[in-house]
């Protein structure tokens, strides 16, 4: 389906070519040069832009029509970008890599995947390094701007505070705010923003 999507979109980009604006809010917490992993990366509007910053990213994304689209922006912009196809609830996850692992909308995850996902997003930040998750509230069903249309994939703050509560968290919040990231998060959205530390 997701293939089907990005493919359909021809030259358009499904979420723009903007990063993210959580993403762009909490890029300055990154060291220098940092080795960044971006999961489920899409069309690479996250992963590039955190290239043109001098970090080192590692972009992994299942749909091999986002793949072209991201390889292609890489080029445009004039950075390079390691893109990965791969599966994330099935890949390999290298264990204590990553100065940051940025997840952005990766609500396509079942409940019963989501603990085991969120513990390989952990696992893969270095001790001292940084998770930044960000996504949806059970309230964006009713603004229907974007995301799933079930709740049960979405996130509340005492979930996240328990699923990462063995992590330092630096920012935790939802919020309500007007996106506009291509056609796919488009007007109100119910938010949610998480920033971890690996102890």
């Amino acid at each position: 389906m997701w293939n089907q999507r990005f493919a359909d979109a021809g030259d358009a980009f499904v979420f723009g070519e903007q990063p993210n604006h959580f993403l762009a809010a909490e890029a300055h917490r990154l060291p220098a040069a940092a080795r960044v992993l971006s999961v489920a990366d899409g069309e690479g509007r996250n992963s590039v832009w955190l290239a043109t910053l001098g970090h080192r990213v590692h972009a992994v994304e299942f749909a091999p029509a986002a793949l072209v689209k991201a390889a292609a922006f890489a080029g445009r912009r004039g950075v390079e970008v390691e893109f990965e196809r791969a599966d994330v609830l099935d890949w390999a996850w290298p264990e204590a890599r990553y100065d940051a692992v940025v997840a952005i909308f990766i609500q396509f995850a079942m409940p019963a995947e989501r603990p085991r996902l969120f513990e390989r997003l952990r696992s893969a930040v270095k001790p001292g390094g940084l998770l930044l998750l960000h996504g949806y509230t059970p309230q964006q069903v009713e603004y229907g701007t974007g995301g799933p249309p079930d709740p049960s994939h979405m996130y509340t703050e005492p979930m996240l505070a328990d699923a990462f509560a063995d992590m330092e968290i630096l920012s935790l919040r939802t919020y309500e705010q007007e996106i506009h990231e291509g056609t796919g998060h488009d007007g109100r959205s119910a938010l949610i923003d998480l920033v971890a530390r690996r102890r």
